[in-house]
C-alpha cells in the first residue's frame, strides 16, 4: 500500500472536465481505433526489465489472463486509479538511480520512499495487482516525455479505452490525449515480450471528441 453533444468542441471541453474530476471516462461511438493503442512488431525489453526479473524473478513468471481490451472499467476501478495514481506521485520522493544507487539505470520498487519513473510504475502495478487487475491490464510503457525525455509510464487496457498512469501529471488521461510518445511496452500475453509501439503520438487537438464522460 502506498503513503498515499452540439459539437466536437463541447465534447473536448467536458471531457476534459470530467477526467479532472475523476469522473469516469466513456468512449463515444465510432471512437475505438483512437481509445487503444496498435502494437507492431516485436521489441528488445528495456534493460532495466531484464535486471528487474533477474532480482525478481517471481514477478515476471506470472501466468496472464487473456488480453483485457474488454476488462470493463467501473466507477469502482476508476476511483481505484485515481487512488493509486495520486497515492504514489505522493509518497514517493523523485530521485535518479545515479542519485540513489550510482548507477545510470535500476528498475526496482521504491522501498526507501524514493525512485525514479518506473519505480513508479512497478509500484503502481503491484498495488493494481493487489485489488485485483489483471497484470495483462497493466502494461510497462516506454515513451518520450512531454520535455522530450525518456520516461515510462503504466498503460492501463480497459473496455473504454487505454490509460495512462505518470508519476509526472496526476491526471489520468486517455493515451491519446497524453501528449507522450509512444515507443514500446508490454505485450498483454507475456510481461517478458515487449511490441513496438511506432513512435504513436498522443495529441489532444484530434482525439479528444472521441471520448466523453459517462451519463
Amino acid at each position: 500500500m502506498f503513503g498515499n453533444a452540439k459539437s466536437s468542441s463541447i465534447a473536448v471541453i467536458t471531457s476534459v472536465i470530467a477526467i479532472l474530476c475523476g469522473s469516469l471516462p466513456a468512449l463515444a461511438a465510432g471512437s475505438t481505433d483512437l481509445a487503444h493503442l496498435h502494437a507492431g512488431s516485436g521489441a528488445k525489453p528495456p534493460i532495466g526489465w531484464i535486471q528487474f526479473c533477474g532480482d525478481n524473478p517471481g514477478e515476471c513468471t506470472a501466468p496472464r489472463a487473456k488480453a483485457t481490451s474488454s476488462f470493463a472499467l467501473t466507477d469502482a476501478r476508476w476511483k481505484q486509479l485515481i487512488d493509486v495514481n495520486l497515492g504514489y506521485n505522493r509518497s514517493i520522493e523523485p530521485v535518479t538511480d545515479a542519485d540513489q544507487f550510482g548507477v545510470v539505470e535500476r528498475w526496482t520498487y521504491a522501498t526507501t520512499g524514493k525512485g525514479d519513473c518506473e519505480d513508479y510504475v512497478l509500484e503502481k502495478r503491484r498495488e493494481l495487482a493487489r485489488r485485483g487487475w489483471p497484470l495483462s491490464a497493466l502494461l510497462i510503457t516506454v515513451v518520450i516525455d512531454r520535455e522530450g525525455g525518456g520516461h515510462a509510464v503504466l498503460t492501463v487496457v480497459t473496455d473504454r479505452g487505454e490509460f495512462v498512469l505518470d508519476n509526472q501529471t496526476d491526471k489520468i488521461l486517455p493515451w491519446s490525449r497524453s501528449e507522450l510518445t509512444f515507443i514500446k511496452r508490454q505485450s498483454p500475453a507475456d510481461p517478458n515480450v515487449w511490441e513496438d509501439l511506432g513512435r504513436m503520438l498522443g495529441r489532444p487537438d484530434v482525439v479528444t471528441a472521441g471520448i466523453r464522460p459517462a451519463r
